[in-house]
């Protein structure tokens, strides 16, 4: 039986979008050509430190929809001409570095661009069309309003991989240009345009990755904290009943804000129209707003709660809540790899230890995030996590209650979540992890963040640490943290190329079991930094119960309307 991904490529060679011919080799003193049909481009063989002809190409900066200005300014994306140019004779870009980054926020006329759809591919330096090798994509986090490709290098996720792997990153838009809602822009327009844009990036994959070196029906997705939840709103896309264009997906620290209701929407709607100087509504509205100058698109950006204009109910790619979605079974099932950092909630408690002394200052600081929450759930989520002076309570302090309950609502619990709800859907290769090694910079910075939240990223990204306005700064490894970012790789990568993290891992990791290797008891891997040189701090624990009891009430039907998640 066909996959539903090989039946998208033949149906795309019927419509002749996808070229099913081999292009006339070009070639450029710029570096080796990548020939799409309808575009060529130059890639970079440079190492990172300066090493000429290594053994990665990497290609910057790619189209992958046409730019989303003027009249397709909050509209979806919209497929570039690909048509075969000339029979493939076509000129070459230059590819050589990254796109420009999408407009963040804070925003700034000059930095950052409207027409930022542009994607990256890392790729064996001698891969080519045939081989058929597995594909990472993966995209950035940052709230749905900053991040960029800049701060996520792949070069050693590729270069490391022992049997060779593809790695792709995108750009998608954000803040009001990829998420604003309401009426007057669904009915002249698109909203999550941002979520739409992602899918256009992963269609752009299954059409040209082949030219590459790489496969279509061997594509994993990945991303951490507004990525992460990209991820699951990807998987949970159309209520499932469209499938997805990817096989596998790998969601770190999945981070979810409050996802405005339909009055909330309006009111962030009207707040951008104020700014920019447009009617609140009718015919003209979404017009003025399109043509309105970048400038007031940026002060408009700037004006806007930080975070909460994300991604919304639209009734069409999120028919509903995504919690709802799982709970309801209406998502595409995919392999799966899900967990969070060990202290993510540190990062997004609300406060520093000193100012959580009584339990009010848990309910004022922790719940701030969550208008929608009620009172009577709050006190339900206090007896949950009992006082640190009640007898056998697991908390030394009112902190470590309330960072623990931050962490649990934002990020702890949906791993587990979608791990059952894929279990249920019969999805066999499934695991999780807990990531227990602190970023050294932002601790020496914050030690009482512990193992905070984007840890992960320091080790997976050459010691990444981002910022809005592609800003990115890269701290060497020593000795043992060099050693857990390759071990690390080898397991995302080993899952991405086989569905199994232990396939492909360095020989000194320890196995990675399935999330459900029995009935009755869960397991994930707990990724730890070595006292030593030589070997792995790594092991397996088993998911505490405990930790279940707390998702079971956060991912309650109940509780979850109020979250918002």
């Amino acid at each position: 039986m066909l996959s539903s991904l090989t039946l998208f490529l033949l149906l795309s060679l019927a419509l002749g979008v996808v070229n099913a011919n081999t292009f006339p080799t070009l070639t450029s003193p710029l570096g080796p050509v990548i020939n799409l049909g309808y575009a060529a481009y130059a890639g970079n063989s440079t190492s990172p430190t300066g090493q000429a002809n290594s053994n990665v190409t990497f290609y910057g900066g790619i189209p992958f929809a046409q730019p989303p200005v003027g009249n397709l300014r909050f509209r979806a994306p919209q497929m570039l001409d690909e048509s075969v140019v000339n029979g493939g004779n076509v000129p070459v870009v230059d590819a050589r570095n990254w796109g420009a980054a999408c407009i963040q926020q804070p925003a700034m006329v000059g930095i950052g661009s409207e027409d930022c759809l542009t994607l990256n591919v890392w790729k064996p330096t001698n891969a080519s069309e045939g081989d058929n090798l597995p594909v990472v994509v993966y995209m950035y986090g940052g709230g749905h309003y900053y991040g960029t490709t800049q701060g996520f290098p792949m070069y050693d996720w590729v270069s490391q991989h022992p049997t060779g792997i593809i790695a792709v990153s995108m750009n998608y838009r954000l803040n009001i240009l990829g998420f604003l809602s309401g009426p007057e822009l669904q009915a002249d327009g698109d909203a999550n345009t941002g979520l739409l844009d992602q899918r256009a990036a992963l269609e752009w994959v299954q059409r040209n990755i082949a030219q590459f070196g790489g496969n279509p029906d061997e594509v994993t997705l990945d991303g951490e904290s507004a990525g992460g939840a990209s991820v699951v709103m990807q998987i949970t896309a159309y209520g499932g009943t469209k499938g997805v264009p990817f096989k596998r997906a790998i969601a770190q620290s999945i981070g979810y804000g409050y996802t405005a209701n339909a009055s909330y929407a309006e009111e962030l709607f009207q707040n951008v129209t104020q700014v920019i100087g447009c009617p609140p509504s009718g015919p003209s509205t979404m017009p003025c707003l399109r043509s309105a100058s970048l400038g007031s698109i940026v002060a408009a950006i700037n004006h806007s709660p930080t975070g909460r204009i994300s991604p919304v109910v639209d009734g069409t790619f999120m028919p509903q809540l995504p919690s709802r979605l799982v709970s309801e079974g209406a998502f595409s099932p995919v392999e799966f790899v899900g967990g969070h950092c060990s202290n993510d909630g540190r990062t997004f408690v609300g406060g520093s230890p000193s100012q959580f002394v009584t339990d009010a200052d848990v309910e004022r600081l922790v719940f701030k995030r969550w208008p929608g929450v009620n009172n009577e759930t709050i006190q339900q989520a206090m007896t949950l996590y009992p006082s640190p002076n009640a007898t056998g309570s697991p908390f030394a302090t009112q902190y470590d209650r309330a960072w623990t309950m931050a962490q649990d609502i934002i990020f702890g619990c949906f791993d587990w979540y979608l791990e059952e709800a894929l279990l249920a859907k019969g999805v066999q290769n499934v695991y999780a992890y807990r990531w227990n090694a602190p970023d050294p910079t932002l601790l020496a910075a914050a030690p009482y963040e512990g193992v905070m939240h984007t840890s992960d990223l320091y080790f997976l990204f050459d010691g990444t640490n981002t910022a809005p306005n592609a800003g990115a700064t890269f701290t060497p490894f020593n000795a043992t943290e060099n050693l857990l970012s390759k071990e690390a790789i080898s397991y995302w990568t080993s899952f991405a190329s086989t569905g199994s993290p232990s396939t492909t891992k360095t020989p000194y990791s320890p196995s990675w079991p399935l999330f459900y290797s029995n009935a009755t008891t869960r397991y994930r891997m707990v990724l730890s930094e070595a006292q030593s040189v030589g070997g792995s701090g790594s092991a397996v624990e088993v998911y505490p119960e405990v930790e279940i009891e707390r998702c079971r009430f956060w991912m309650g039907a109940d509780v979850t309307a109020q979250t918002a998640i």
